[in-house]
């Protein structure tokens, strides 16, 4: 008798959890941590094969209870998930490997950090004429169709309260994309603008006066700023490709007096050498990791980084902190003037912070106080809290001014840098409390 034919069964195994394909089980290097994290790609335009890279971080302590907010890096053309990794994400790169960072921002939100536009970080669109086309209005119409779509397998987060932030080029990233949301009739409840580019000619020439206040440009070169050739037309004739040899002469003499070993970026802090980026740590007499980005760029470029974070580089030999977008993307859209979409959201209910690292010599806070104070006198909205000091473990950890029933604010970081979070993460983590919680800054 022969023997009974032997059946397999192949059982496929399911499970009722969209978010699975994109859980990250571990980052390279990673300690054990509590929460969850997850990435991956959105596809946002499948004709063109354009997708959107995203890093989420659940709060370590009851994710459910706690609001989401999306995090948007300007340049335009940095990445928002690399930024993650020295500023206010859960890790800091430390060398090959990350450590736990103890003033993460998931400590108080949900954390969401999107590369965008498409050509940011691991974000990539597979049409190479869209490069070409890169603008403000096409970054805002990809960030809803982004989000749209990632509420899909994250649907449980629709119901939380739901912030917007970023920083430099993020001043216009965030304003543009809240004001589409805003008339789509999300439930969006502020936004949080860091160190923004918010008007052309008051922020860009807001540098020279902080340049000659901290003692980088002398008297003479400063009158020169002023009589001769002003960073916002120095800025405006490089965009337009007509620089002037008046303009040129001033940007000259400004770049011998700053020196090559000075940051605008963070003008009271030392710089990163290519001999120190080799080094596990370097750190400034202030206690900065000043190759904080550099040993990022690299902790990217890990083959088992990538992988775990399914990430994939596309038409690029290598991952770039800041990458090519920066070049194609369009230069006179740094003029589109924001500060009225900004006072429109106000007025719609939509809370804004804006907030400034007082170390800034690129977006400084002089401009952003001004633009803010001007805003704020425009929509009629009295003074709550006069200008004052906030602080933070028992010293000053900046300025702040508050309008309305804290309807619009403006805080400054003090010693922050144009990243405040990278150099003052416990200051920025009290004010990101306050901003998600809807407080003012504590005086005491």
């Amino acid at each position: 008798m022969p023997a009974p034919e032997r059946i397999v069964l192949q059982v496929e195994t399911t499970t009722d959890d969209p978010t699975e394909e994109f859980l990250v089980t571990s980052l390279p290097g990673q300690p054990k941590v509590s929460f969850k994290q997850y990435a991956g790609y959105i596809n946002i335009d499948e004709d063109h094969d354009r997708e959107l890279f995203f890093y989420f971080v659940e709060a370590e302590t009851d994710p459910a209870s706690k609001p989401l907010v999306l995090w948007l890096t300007g340049g335009p053309g940095c990445s928002s998930v690399g930024v993650a990794f020295f500023e206010h994400g859960p890790f800091r790169t430390q060398g090959k490997t990350i450590v736990k960072n103890d003033y993460s921002w998931n400590k108080e939100a949900n954390m969401l950090y999107l590369d965008s536009p498409a050509g940011v970080g691991f974000s990539y669109s597979k049409n190479s004429f869209f490069y070409n086309e890169l603008n403000d209005e096409l970054t805002a119409r990809d960030n809803v169709k982004f989000l749209s779509r990632w509420f899909v397998p994250f649907s449980k987060y629709k119901k939380h309260d739901f912030y917007i932030a970023g920083e430099s080029y993020g001043g216009h990233y965030v304003p543009q994309l809240a004001d589409i949301l805003v008339k789509e009739k999300w439930n969006l409840k502020g936004i949080a603008l860091g160190n923004p580019l918010l008007d052309f000619d008051t922020d860009f020439n807001a540098p020279d006066i902080f340049l000659w206040s901290h003692s980088m440009i002398s008297d003479d070169t400063y009158h020169l700023k002023n009589t001769v050739c002003n960073s916002s037309r120095l800025i405006r004739e490089s965009i337009t490709g007509s620089l002037s040899s008046e303009c040129q002469y001033v940007s000259n003499i400004t770049d011998q007096q700053i020196s090559n070993k000075t940051s605008k970026f963070d003008v009271s802090a030392d710089v990163c050498l290519q001999s120190q980026a080799d080094v596990l740590v370097k750190k400034s007499r202030k206690g900065k990791d000043v190759c904080a980005q550099e040993e990022t760029i690299k902790y990217f470029n890990q083959e088992d980084v990538q992988t775990a974070f399914h990430a994939k580089l596309v038409d690029a030999d290598s991952w770039e902190l800041c990458g090519r977008v920066s070049q194609t993307y369009d230069a006179l859209d740094r003029e589109i003037p924001i500060v009225g979409i900004v006072g429109e959201l106000v007025q719609s209910g939509v809370r804004v912070l804006a907030y400034s690292g007082d170390q800034d010599g690129v977006v400084p806070f002089i401009g952003t106080r001004h633009l803010i104070k001007n805003l704020a006198s425009s929509l009629k909205l009295k003074t709550s809290v006069e200008y004052r000091a906030w602080i933070e473990t028992e010293q000053v950890g900046g300025w702040t001014e508050v309008y309305g029933d804290n309807e619009l604010s403006f805080a400054t970081i003090r010693g922050g840098s144009h990243t405040p979070a990278e150099n003052q993460p416990e200051r920025l983590l009290v004010l990101f409390q306050a901003f998600v919680s809807g407080n003012v800054l504590p005086s005491q």
